[in-house]
């Protein structure tokens, strides 16, 4: 049996999750057995098309539920954030040195299962994230990302929190 990964999350990264949990296993669940109910009610099950897609509802929602308990279980928070270098809950605000007209960047730098790129939280696996993990105040990485090369020089590193 593969040995399971370890999840880096933050402490709220955490919460969120065991909230979608507990969402799926009461509010959804009933939800998938009121759906099932009336397509049981519907009659003759071989060719009931609202059966099926209630039967593959459920399905989904236990793969879905099986996968957050595993996250959670498998959680490993990181709570140690710091100014000197860009680490797991950083933010970091960058600026494109190749395109001097474009505003700078805020990223918070999570890990992989709350990326969120639309509202600035990378992975620490993209390839934005990759190049900026470690790195320090003033420096410039380059990022190796499916558009290219971009260079990013580092205004700022913050533990705060946005």
């Amino acid at each position: 049996m593969p040995e399971a990964k370890s999840v880096v999350v933050t402490a709220e990264g955490l919460e969120n999750l065991k909230k979608e949990l507990e969402y799926k296993e009461t509010t959804e669940k009933m939800r998938v057995a009121e759906q099932l109910k009336f397509a049981i009610s519907q009659g003759d099950l071989s060719e009931n098309a609202e059966y099926d897609a209630a039967k593959n509802d459920q399905a989904a929602l236990e793969q879905r539920i099986n996968e957050l308990r595993e996250m959670i279980n498998n959680a490993v928070i990181v709570d140690e954030v710091s100014d000197d270098k860009v680490g797991f809950g950083s933010n970091v605000m960058v600026t494109d040195m190749d395109d001097p007209d474009a505003d700078p960047e805020e990223y918070l730098i999570v890990g992989t299962v709350e990326s969120n790129p639309m509202e600035g939280k990378i992975s620490n696996e993209s390839p934005i994230g990759k190049a900026l993990f470690g790195a320090k105040k003033g420096q410039i990485v380059e990022a190796h990302t499916p558009g290219g090369i971009v260079r990013l020089k580092i205004m700022s590193i913050s533990a705060e929190k946005k």
